[in-house]
């Protein structure tokens, strides 16, 4: 089965070309290495000694640099130890520069189920959805592998759509629902475009996500809708109400550089 990673050391991910980027091929697309640093996260957490359950509910990215077509050594720290809340720090190593550096909020797991509620309304399922053909906009290794639902037409700016994958995270390793919801979450920032990418440039330099609920297991479907707006002197802002089939869980947002494409 093909595989966006293949982990060959303790620490070591070797990306495959199913990671290529969207904005250069000899590049990575953010959103599989986003994955891939929370599935080391998971490995970090399971050889802990047992202790109190908590769960994530932040998870930031900021994204250093180039990220490269070469291994990767992601390490995990705790930077705020704690039984109820704990504060986890990864950061990825790419050609002895740190690429990305990622920190974890873990919250202490509590039965609020008497006061949930003020979530946004589920979206439409994507099964008999049709599909949208994503690499006649964007190239890349990445794009090419996902299967693409839209709900509804996308307009400048504005989109949602169902994402799924095939391509497994890491070969040969199970992977968490959170860690494989986590490597197609990046996406949002190519699914509601305001301008065509062949003339205007909008990479993002981080990513943010903020969780009410853990992604559900056994579930394939990763659902975004999203909004992109630009600003007037070079910024911009991707904002996505992130979905799975049981319905909303959280927000990510992404920060853009926006400048035209010479």
């Amino acid at each position: 089965m093909p595989s966006y990673y293949e982990r060959v050391g303790e620490h070591l991910y070797r990306p495959t070309e199913h990671t290529g980027g969207a904005w250069r091929e000899d590049e990575q697309h953010f959103s599989p290495v986003g994955g891939v640093i929370m599935h080391a996260v998971d490995r970090h957490l399971a050889a802990r000694p047992e202790g109190p359950r908590l769960v994530v509910g932040r998870i930031s990215f900021d994204i250093l640099g180039q990220l490269g077509r070469s291994e990767m050594d992601i390490r995990v720290e705790s930077v705020r130890p704690g039984r109820t809340i704990e504060l986890l720090e990864a950061t990825a190593v790419i050609a002895g520069r740190a690429a990305v550096r990622a920190r974890v909020w873990l919250l202490s797991e509590q039965d609020t189920s008497a006061v949930a509620g003020g979530a946004d309304d589920r979206l439409t399922p994507p099964d008999a959805l049709p599909g949208w053909p994503m690499d006649e906009l964007w190239s890349g290794g990445y794009i090419a592998s996902l299967d693409v639902r839209p709900v509804g037409t996308p307009v400048p700016g504005r989109g949602t759509v169902w994402l799924s994958s095939p391509v497994t995270l890491v070969a040969d390793e199970p992977s968490s629902p959170l860690a494989s919801y986590v490597a197609l979450v990046d996406t949002a920032n190519g699914i509601a475009v305001r301008q065509p990418p062949g003339k205007w440039i909008f990479p993002n330099v981080d990513l943010t996500l903020h969780l009410f609920r853990q992604p559900a297991a056994g579930g394939r479907w990763v659902g975004l809708d999203t909004t992109v707006v630009f600003g007037a002197a070079g910024q911009g802002l991707t904002s996505t109400v992130l979905h799975d089939e049981r319905g909303p869980l959280g927000r990510a947002e992404q920060m853009l550089t926006v400048r035209p494409l010479n």
